[in-house]
């Protein structure tokens, strides 16, 4: 069923390749194994079908303290065996964007993609015109950190048939910014959720010894259900951890209105495992 080609390795070009960890390359192998099923598998229910980054970066990286590059995930899906019939990137980073473009251009000349330029917060309107209405699309977003914010997910979500691969920097910043980000006057965590009242329910759960991390899945997952998605079990939202250290960085986390998706989902997540222990929170 995973015959997709996961090799993952490029060559320097001379454009800007950011530094990144090797962990990066589980969190390609995850999001490309589900991308080959979502397209391969609805191909034929969905001739239509689009694949949306909101924060797409350069399409090139390069693995920290080596000389090894690697493709980013907007490449890898135009690489696909079955590929989407729409692309949409969006970067905020303005040299990332046109490396990506020349990239793109290079590995796919003939597809339909579309560059949306800045925030994708302060761009849903451009990203919801850019989505054919006729399509099945799936959204990657790889923030940095929590920021981005439920309001965007949710004007993408209204009226559309549309999944969501999530990365949920838990580890990697809401557990190490807990001091700040639970402030009263902090509200990244409200942009977050979509939600000011998560502060009262937090003071509860820390009497039953939830841990942060797991109280923001928990959280987020409700602001996805009250959008009509399926919440999904705590397990599927897979950990990637830091190779130096051994710390918990984030999960990936799929949403979908359609039980199908889980099922794929479940299969990425054995084949990733089968293949390189990721470990569990």
């Amino acid at each position: 069923m995973m015959e997709q080609n996961l090799d993952t390795t490029a060559q320097d070009d001379g454009l800007i390749a950011p530094e990144v960890g090797a962990w990066t390359e589980d969190k390609h192998r995850m999001v490309t194994l589900y991308s080959t099923l979502f397209s391969s598998g609805m191909k034929r229910k969905w001739p239509h079908r689009s694949y949306v980054e909101l924060y797409a970066g350069s399409g090139l990286s390069r693995i920290r303290d080596t000389q090894r590059f690697v493709f980013g995930s907007p490449l890898l899906a135009l690489k696909l065996k079955d590929p989407f019939t729409k692309y949409i990137f969006c970067e905020e980073h303005a040299e990332k964007l046109r490396a990506l473009r020349v990239r793109a251009k290079r590995v796919a000349p003939d597809f339909e993609v579309s560059f949306i330029p800045g925030d994708c917060n302060r761009h849903t309107a451009e990203l919801r015109a850019a989505i054919p209405s006729n399509s099945l699309t799936l959204c990657f977003a790889d923030p940095f950190d929590i920021g981005l914010e439920f309001e965007t997910i949710r004007a993408l979500a209204v009226n559309t048939r549309i999944d969501f691969l999530i990365l949920l920097a838990l580890g990697m910043d809401a557990n190490r910014n807990y001091d700040n980000y639970v402030k009263e006057d902090a509200d990244k965590i409200d942009k977050f959720l979509g939600s000011n009242s998560w502060r009262d329910r937090w003071a509860t759960a820390q009497w039953d010894a939830v841990r942060f991390v797991r109280f923001l899945a928990d959280e987020f997952t409700n602001s996805m259900a009250a959008l009509g998605y399926i919440p999904p079990p705590h397990y599927t939202m897979k950990e990637v951890r830091s190779y130096e250290k051994n710390s918990p960085l984030y999960k990936l986390a799929l949403f979908s209105r359609n039980p199908l998706a889980y099922k794929f989902w479940e299969e990425v997540i054995k084949y990733s495992t089968d293949q390189r222990t990721l470990g569990n929170w």
